[in-house]
């Protein structure tokens, strides 16, 4: 008889919610009922609110049933879940969610679907096609489908991933050059509403495998390094684990699927420091260095990693390329509006009642993703404000919810998509509060390399304590405005340099919670 497959999910959101246990309650119970099955860890599908769903495949397809405990375990295969029967349960086919169904997934296609770690999986679910066709390009094809995809930085810029490639790769070798290259991953995802790249590390590792080792073909690179969070123990082993299964398939190493090229691929674990999410400040850390900015020029892309040209890529950047090569830079132009092309995986936190990830082409609207697919808060009270881009992305008021999720529509509202992640905020939140956080991150976070960053924020929560004091509002409100231009102006990277943006947007956008006759009227 062939064991039934059941599918718990090994993503860290689904472990905090009690998977692991769900897990071993599962197979004690199929033990003691004489049930032959076998649980997969798969990654996660991005409904986290429903974690952790568990997924059985039936003759009709994979159930799923969520969010179960492990008290739960016996009522459902009492319920005879492992032949899809009902249950209170019970969510159906995931693909026939709403959620799910009505997302478009480029990078995500596999998270949730298959075992993470096993090759013959992801190559049965189309992964390395896109490598299998990079292998015979020349480098300078590879970088051209690249760049005409329009693809841009996910990791919080929007800089041309194309030019980038290119930069490198024209980089000279050599005796007049360099003697390496190197590739290189930012997945340092510090931003506070953020997990994406998390969830392609637990769920789909392979993917950002291919996406590196087709960006080391386009640049002539042969070493790369995953840079991983210290908060990401998960990922950081799944990645390791997904690093050895590849190169015991062939996909890494000195002669990659027998074509004679080489590529080999370490991970790195951080050390907790949110300034190493800028790119510089992460190739010190690399180095062994304190995780400090790097003033430009030079690029990274000249002299990166120990002197080097390298490719300082995110992991959703990475990520979107085995799809551009193998579908082609016109398929995936399709995608999206104006210059922001293809799909954003937005993360949904906060105040929200389904939290969790939607891949949407760039030109969805706020609005859509925090009622259509968020359901609106969680505490269902009215939205007032929503943070998109993490601790150093604007406050957008509720006024400013049909604005779609695009680069150029967001530098219009001096805001930004950073990262893609979103956090909701209800009409209880004190917007001077979050103002003073913004500039108290930024103080606790600082490399302290640069004044305007180091001080400028020390001060900036002086200042917002004076002004939420009452005391000289007028002039103190003056004061936080040259030095929030001070920030903008001086800061050597985008840490100090993007810190106002929360604190402006909170002040222009919610005045009256700076004032303390309106905030002792409204108590």
């Amino acid at each position: 008889m062939t064991a039934i497959r059941v599918y718990v999910p090994c993503d860290t959101t689904a472990i905090a919610c009690g998977a692991d246990k769900v897990a071993r309650a599962v197979e004690r119970t199929a033990r003691e009922r004489n049930q032959e099955i076998e649980i997969v860890r798969n990654g996660s599908r991005g409904l986290l609110w429903l974690e952790p769903m568990v997924e059985v495949t039936t003759p009709e397809g994979r159930i799923a049933y969520g969010p179960v405990a492990p008290s739960d375990v016996a009522g459902l295969f009492d319920a005879d879940f492992l032949n899809g029967r009902q249950h209170k349960l019970r969510i159906g086919k995931p693909e026939e969610h709403p959620y799910l169904k009505n997302q478009e997934r480029l990078m995500f296609a596999r998270c949730g679907i298959i075992d993470p770690l096993s090759v013959a999986e992801y190559r049965s679910h189309g992964g390395f096609r896109g490598l299998t066709k990079a292998l015979a390009m020349t480098p300078p094809q590879i970088v051209a489908e690249v760049t005409e995809s329009g693809l841009r930085g996910r990791g919080g810029a929007g800089f041309p991933t194309g030019i980038k490639w290119k930069t490198v790769s024209e980089a000279p070798m050599g005796p007049k050059g360099a003697d390496q290259k190197y590739i290189v991953c930012n997945a340092d995802e510090g931003d506070s509403g953020t997990f994406a790249d998390r969830m392609i590390m637990e769920g789909d590792p392979l993917l950002l495998i291919e996406g590196m080792t087709i960006a080391a073909l386009a640049v002539g690179a042969t070493k790369g390094f995953i840079y991983i969070r210290s908060e990401y123990p998960i990922a950081f082993r799944q990645m390791g684990r997904a690093i050895e299964a590849a190169r015991d398939a062939g996909y890494l190493g000195s002669n990659i699927m027998g074509s004679g090229k080489a590529f080999t691929l370490e991970t790195r674990l951080g050390a907790g420091a949110y300034i190493c999410g800028e790119e510089t400040s992460l190739l010190e850390s690399l180095e062994g260095k304190r995780g400090v900015i790097r003033p430009k020029p030079p690029l990274p892309a000249l002299k990166g990693l120990f002197g080097k040209p390298t490719v300082v890529n995110n992991v959703l950047s990475f990520t979107s390329v085995p799809v551009i090569i193998d579908d082609g830079a016109a398929f995936y132009k399709n995608y999206g509006m104006g210059r922001s092309r293809g799909t954003q995986p937005f993360q949904l936190a906060g105040n929200i009642k389904q939290g969790g990830l939607v891949e949407k082409a760039f030109g969805i609207t706020l609005k859509e993703l925090v009622y259509d697919f968020g359901g609106g808060t969680l505490s269902g009270r009215p939205v007032r404000a929503v943070q998109v881009g993490g601790p150093l992305g604007a406050y957008l008021p509720a006024g400013d919810l049909d604005t779609p999720m695009d680069y150029e529509a967001f530098a219009a509202k001096k805001a930004m998509l950073g990262h893609g992640g979103l956090v909701v905020f209800d009409d209880t939140v004190d917007m001077a509060e979050q103002a003073r956080f913004a500039m108290e991150f930024c103080a606790i976070e600082s490399c302290g390399k640069c004044t305007p960053c180091r001080i400028g924020s020390t001060r900036g929560a002086e200042v917002i304590d004076r002004i939420i004091a009452g005391k000289d509002r007028e002039k103190n409100l003056r004061l936080l405005d040259d030095l929030c231009e001070t920030m903008v102006d001086g800061s050597l990277c985008a840490l100090g340099g993007l810190t106002p943006y929360p604190v402006q947007s909170a002040v222009r956008h919610f005045p009256e919670d700076f004032d303390k006759p309106s905030r002792k009227a409204a108590e």
